[in-house]
């Protein structure tokens, strides 16, 4: 049978601008898809995706719920969409006041939005709760991009006994892509669910930056990969003194290391 991955992207080419990022998030899912893996692919519904052209829809049966984040409901909305000339679906999570009249990281004049924290937390939790509605159970989730980060410390705290991820292993691609301003002093009470509370944060600044939420998701890891030459030089030696399994950059034919590392993990279950 088929291991499972779950890529969980902050950006995916065509639907965003070309990155090193959105590439990766489109040639990694495609290509291990076709190296025989069952794939499953997320990504934020930024608002300057055009769903016409990209030729996204709503999937009524996943949308609906309500996710609560300090204290507020916030309704979730499911959209998905196929790359063209490839057999990749996309799933999209979107919600009016994170996602659908706003950009990525920053607004229209580079300011960086002051609830980027908040956004991460309801997107990491706007996954798992889909994954867990489509009945599918990964053997890898896959994190590309500081969205993303919230997504291991869930999923081994908060989901922990959920069964579609109870064997589930974690890997985290650093790439150079980064967050300039602290996500707010407000962001370990957002982050709150289950058991995962300030308290479990403790080692963490209470002033989160891109650095803290990079060494949160690198710490609930099980393998870490850097995703670009030099992509953070810090966070790489930090993983690396964590006793992480880091994989380092490499332009040759990386799609065999990343099945070589997939591979070891799992078989470290």
């Amino acid at each position: 049978m088929a291991n499972k991955i779950l890529f969980i992207n902050q950006e995916i080419y065509p639907y965003v601008p070309k990155s090193e990022m959105s590439c990766m998030g489109r040639d990694l899912s495609n290509k291990m898809q076709e190296n025989g893996y069952e794939i499953r692919t997320f990504m934020p519904k930024w608002g300057n995706i055009n769903e016409r052209r990209g030729q996204l829809h709503e999937v009524i049966r996943l949308s609906g719920m309500n996710l609560i984040i300090d204290d507020t409901d916030h309704p979730l909305i499911i959209k998905v969409a196929s790359i063209p000339q490839t057999r990749l679906q996309v799933y999209f999570i979107d919600n009016d006041d994170f996602f659908m009249k706003r950009q990525m990281a920053c607004d229209e004049s580079g300011k960086e939005y002051e609830d980027n924290g908040e956004r991460a937390v309801f997107f990491a939790r706007g996954v798992l709760e889909t994954v867990k509605k489509l009945r599918w159970t990964p053997d890898i989730i896959h994190c590309q991009g500081w969205m993303s980060a919230i997504v291991p410390i869930y999923v081994k705290l908060a989901y922990s006994n959920e069964p579609t991820f109870a064997n589930t292993k974690i890997v985290t691609s650093i790439f150079k892509d980064k967050l300039e301003n602290s996500i707010g002093q407000n962001f370990k009470k957002s982050l709150e669910l289950r058991n995962v509370s300030a308290e479990t944060l403790g080692a963490y600044r209470d002033d989160f930056d891109f650095t803290e939420l990079c060494k949160l998701a690198i710490d609930y890891s099980d393998a870490v990969i850097e995703a670009e030459e030099n992509a953070n030089t810090s966070l790489i030696q930090y993983a690396i003194d964590n006793k992480k399994d880091v994989l380092r950059h490499s332009a040759d034919n990386y799609i065999d290391s990343y099945k070589s590392l997939y591979d070891k993990i799992l078989s470290a279950k």
